[in-house]
This record gives structure tokens, C-alpha cells and sequence, in this order.
């Protein structure tokens, strides 16, 4: 096979970060495109580096999403989730609808809910209080990884408040930890095409930031390949970057693929059928190597499918993400299988790889077998 032009550069910097070196922007862009052999040297020093860095573990969490409502304002290009209120198919949880749901995760020994919503018309910051209290008042104990930026900016917004004090009474609510959904691709030229009703980039930054000062950690995440450049996605990493170098909030980085079945982007040919697995694969392994601040990287399964999301175990990974038990937005935009993944078939993924397998809770403390 012939090498790709870049190979020997490719090799020199690869082996560099073995030395301790810290990847710039536009270095980061260079490996995002790597062809050919090259895409393995990648991954082979990202698994490398994961070894390093966090030990062999694959891990994942008990966990059960609540989709309150898929009534929302946006109608973001890459959403196939979001309806207008009216439609047929539009719906919306009751508080009682929330605490028997999150009865019946506690049920099933969930360590995490995770709250999923629209930005419905009618919400405001007290909306996703009560939403908290609800999962609460089902689920006592459990970790309540909810709402995102664009979430906190909005509830804000609509009860004239500054999104410190919405953060503060969400966090008197019983929120545990923050999403860090809602970013897509944090360069405002992508937005525009993709998102044009959600918060800049900076707004997101800014309030993920205030949360991790306020004691409440996050996720950081990425929506990549709904058309956005190389270079844009390296720019997204270097934000990551700089925000966990200032506050050490982020738990782990889920990079998430864009399913494109049933977008209106893709139905109005404004963005491709989605990554390819290539770019999958350099998206987990460039961020492991990039982002040397972020101790874990998910494959989600739900984005990659579970063959894939095995692979990337050897690019850099080093979680299988949650049980899930309920998943409506990657089902809406078209992808199949997305409702449950036994901690079974993971584990044999994991033993798959050579790779011992554990529980772990939203904080990535162990969860003692049992």
C-alpha cells in the first residue's frame, strides 16, 4: 500500500507526544485528516496514550435518560427530535409522568437520571427546577445529570435572572452534574448553518465555566460531521481545552456523531450523510491526544453502534457510556437500536478488546459489584 503524503510528519509528531509534547490547533487539524495506515499510527498512539493516562478499565454507567418534551422553539438543522407544539407527535411529561419514570430507574438501580428536553415555549428557570425536584422526589439518591447551557441560558432568560442564580436554584433542586450538550461545533460560522437559535459560542463557554466554579462539573461534548471542516473541529477541541486548563470541570469528552437520516439538513442536502468511520475514529483519537487534560473519552455506542464504539476502545477510549434504557433524540434523527445496551453485551465487547470491564458512577467513582 502507498503511504500517504504526511506519513513521515505524522510519525515525527505522533512520537513527539509520546515525549510529553502538547499538540497545537493546527496539529490537531493535520492528524484529523490522516488517511490510509496513518489512521491506525494515530489510533495505535491515542491507545497508547489511554494507557497511560487511565489504565486498562473500560468503564460505563446504570443510567436512564427522562425525554421531558420534544417541544422546542429551535428547529435546529441537525435535530430530528424537536416538534412544534401543536403537532401530532409533539408530547410533554406531567411532574407526576417524571417521578414514576424516575421511580422505575431507581427500580432498575440506576446510579444516574439524565433529563432530556426541548426548549418548549411555555418553560422558564422554574420549569427545570420543578423537572429536578420531580426526578428527586422519584429517584432520592440518585445522580441528576441534567440540562446543558443552552438550557440554563433560556430558563434564565424567560424568569429574568442571570444564569449564576439559574444555576444556583437548579443546584438547590437537586442537580448533580451539568451536560455539555448543546455545543455542536463551538465556532459561530457552524452555528449559523446548523443552529442558529442557540446561544454563541462564548455564552456556552461562559456558563460552563460558571458552573464549574460553582462546584457543579460537566461533559464536554462534540456534534461533528454535519459538514464542518477539519480545522473546525480542532478549534472546538482547543475551547475544551482551554476551559478544562481554567476550571478541571469536565468528567469526560463524548464525542457525538451526527445522524443524519432524518435531519432537515441532510433532507435539504446542506450537510453530508454524516462522519465516516475514518473520522470517527480520529475524532476519539485526536481528542485523546489533544485533550491531555480530560482523563476519559466515551465511545458512545448510541452515535458509533456497538461494533464501532469496540473499535474505538483502541483509538483512545476508555468508556461505553450509559445503559440508557429510553433514547428519543438519535431515534428521531434516524438511528435504530438506540434504546438499551446491556451491561452484558458491553462487558463482552470490553473482554473482547483484552480489556477488564467496571462500573463507574457519573463522577467516574467505582460502583462495588452488586
Amino acid at each position: 500500500m502507498t503511504r500517504q503524503p504526511g506519513s513521515a510528519a505524522i510519525a515525527s509528531l505522533l512520537e513527539d507526544c509520546a515525549g510529553g509534547y502538547r499538540l497545537s490547533e493546527p496539529e490537531a487539524a493535520f492528524l484529523l485528516r490522516a488517511k490510509g495506515r496513518d489512521v491506525l499510527a494515530v489510533a495505535a498512539a491515542a491507545d497508547q496514550a489511554r494507557e497511560e493516562r487511565v489504565g486498562e478499565t473500560v468503564t460505563w454507567v446504570r443510567n436512564q435518560n427522562i425525554n421531558v418534551t420534544n417541544v422546542c422553539i429551535n428547529q435546529c438543522g441537525f435535530c430530528g427530535f424537536s416538534r412544534r407544539a401543536g403537532d401530532p407527535d409533539a408530547f410533554r411529561l406531567s411532574l407526576d409522568s417524571i417521578v414514576h419514570k424516575a421511580r422505575e430507574a431507581s427500580a432498575r438501580r440506576v446510579t444516574e437520571i439524565c433529563t432530556v428536553s426541548g426548549l418548549a415555549p411555555d418553560f422558564d428557570g422554574d420549569t427545570y427546577c420543578a423537572i429536578l425536584r420531580a426526578c428527586r422526589e422519584g429517584a432520592p439518591g440518585v445522580h441528576l445529570h441534567a440540562s446543558n447551557p443552552m438550557e440554563v441560558a433560556y430558563g434564565a432568560m424567560k424568569s429574568g435572572r442571570t444564569t449564576r442564580e439559574q444555576l444556583s436554584l437548579m443546584r438547590d433542586a437537586g442537580l448533580g452534574s451539568l451536560c455539555g450538550t448543546a455545543a455542536e461545533v463551538l465556532v459561530d460560522e457552524v452555528r449559523a448553518r446548523i443552529c442558529p437559535g442557540k446561544c454563541s459560542s462564548a455564552e456556552w463557554a461562559r456558563i460552563i465555566v460558571e458552573a464549574h466554579r460553582m462546584g457543579i462539573p460537566s461533559t464536554a461534548t462534540i456534534m461533528y460531521g454535519s459538514g464542518e471542516s477539519v480545522e473546525e473541529r480542532a478549534r472546538h477541541l482547543a475551547i475544551l481545552r482551554e476551559i478544562q486548563d481554567e476550571t478541571g470541570g469536565f468528567t469526560e469528552f463524548v464525542p457525538l456523531s451526527f445522524i443524519h437520516h432524518q435531519t432537515p439538513l441532510y433532507r435539504a442536502g446542506q450537510a453530508p450523510a454524516g462522519a465516516t468511520g475514518r473520522e470517527d475514529l480520529l475524532m476519539i483519537a485526536v481528542a485523546r491526544l489533544f485533550l491531555d487534560n480530560i482523563d476519559h473519552i466515551q465511545a458512545s455506542w448510541v452515535k458509533l453502534g456497538v461494533k464501532l464504539a469496540g473499535l474505538a476502545l483502541v483509538a483512545g477510549a476508555d468508556d461505553l457510556g450509559g445503559t440508557m434504557f429510553e433514547e428519543r433524540i438519535s431515534a428521531g434523527a434516524g438511528a435504530t437500536g438506540t434504546d438499551y445496551l446491556a451491561p452484558e453485551e458491553m462487558a463482552r465487547i470490553a473482554s473482547d478488546m483484552g480489556r477488564p470491564f467496571s462500573q463507574r458512577t457519573t463522577l467516574y467513582e467505582p460502583v462495588p459489584p452488586g
